[in-house]
């Protein structure tokens, strides 16, 4: 008998040995991917690891990733470890193999953080960095309040009155879009999209391209973790209403299906999203991708962990005590303790994975 809540880390190290040994008894294939660019809070090298199962030229593909926003690989890994240690590889259907991307963002699941060793949201920085990028004018008008220069009550109480103000004028949602929907002029801040493609955004083209490029159809789940309620996953689908992706993932979906765009997602619209690397990579096979979005506390708190985060690495000491409780409250935000919000997660995940699966079968 599995036990679910065991499939679940508490840091990177742990997660990535129970990854590539879950992976290695289920026969998969694993690959290595050195990060040159950072290492872990301990010095240690940091690794994106892939796990890949089914005939080389498997016709349909799963595809799961973990870590996107570092600190929320702590839920992903679970799912990916659990669906391993479940027997998933051997449940694949005829002529379907499946790639798990573990920590595609290892340095942020190290740090306990969202972003990259550079400071970027990869869920930002799959933009085309040779056009102009996009405007978020709310954000410079926050840029200063998103980062204070201390982090006490006073200056706290300071910047909470600009941004209830914001709210005020604007609507608690356009906040949470100011904010979230990614930036490109404060390299120091957060939700910032970079300029130009990250080492995770490099790696996971290349093995895109690499692993999936005689697959014929794809399905891509991307867990994230802190918008919604405590424990349910939100099934998001990041294209536009109109793009022929989003018409097959509402047909695989269904109701439980949300749209940014279509105004029926927790998720405000973000700009340059990792998923849509897969069907500009692949553009000879059908890309049906989903962010799967497991809820974990208020969206003012989570806002506010990334935000004092950020401070802490920008301005603070990571070795005082405010250093640690904040660092503490961050890991809190994105990965709830307790064995019932992780029993929660895989339950929603090994529902998504069948529906992606039926999805990838059908027709």
């Amino acid at each position: 008998m599995v036990s679910i809540p065991e499939c679940f880390s508490e840091s990177y190290a742990e997660a990535r040995t129970k990854f590539c040994g879950a992976a290695a008894a289920a026969g998969g294939a694993l690959r290595s991917y050195f990060n040159p660019h950072a290492q872990g809070p301990d010095g240690g090298k940091l690794y994106l690891d892939t796990a890949r199962f089914g005939a080389a030229d498997a016709a349909r593909m799963l595809v799961m990733i973990s870590s996107t926003h570092g600190v929320e690989g702590h839920c992903g890994s679970g799912a990916q470890i659990a669906w391993l240690r479940t027997g998933g590889p051997a449940k694949l259907p005829k002529d379907t193999g499946a790639l798990l991307v573990h920590a595609i963002n290892p340095y942020g699941f190290a740090w306990t953080r969202r972003v990259n060793e550079d400071n970027v949201d990869l869920n930002r920085n799959f933009v085309d960095h040779d056009k102009g990028y996009p405007k978020n004018d709310g954000y410079l008008a926050l840029a200063d309040a998103i980062l204070p220069k201390t982090w006490n009550k006073e200056e706290l109480d300071s910047t909470q009155r600009v941004l209830d103000a914001y709210v005020q004028k604007n609507g608690a949602f356009a906040l949470q879009g100011a904010i979230t929907g990614g930036q490109y002029t404060h390299a120091d801040g957060i939700f910032y999209g970079g300029s130009k493609p990250t080492w995770s955004n490099r790696t996971i083209r290349a093995i895109a391209r690499e692993e999936l490029s005689r697959a014929k159809r794809v399905g891509v789940i991307d867990y994230h973790t802190g918008l919604g309620p405590f424990g349910h996953g939100e099934l998001i689908c990041t294209v536009p209403p109109g793009a022929k992706s989003f018409a097959r993932a509402k047909a695989w979906y269904g109701s439980e299906m949300t749209s940014p765009e279509g105004g029926t997602s927790t998720s405000a619209v973000v700009a340059g999203p990792m998923l849509d690397s897969f069907p500009q990579e692949l553009p000879d096979a059908e890309v049906t991708s989903i962010a799967i979005e497991y809820g974990t506390y208020a969206v003012p708190d989570v806002l506010g962990a990334v935000r004092a985060d950020n401070w802490l690495h920008q301005r603070g000491d990571l070795n005082s005590t405010l250093g640690r409780e904040l660092k503490a409250n961050m890991k809190e935000r994105f990965f709830p303790a307790g064995d019932k919000w992780r029993e929660m997660v895989w339950t929603r995940a090994e529902q998504t994975i069948g529906w992606t699966l039926k999805g990838l079968t059908s027709g």
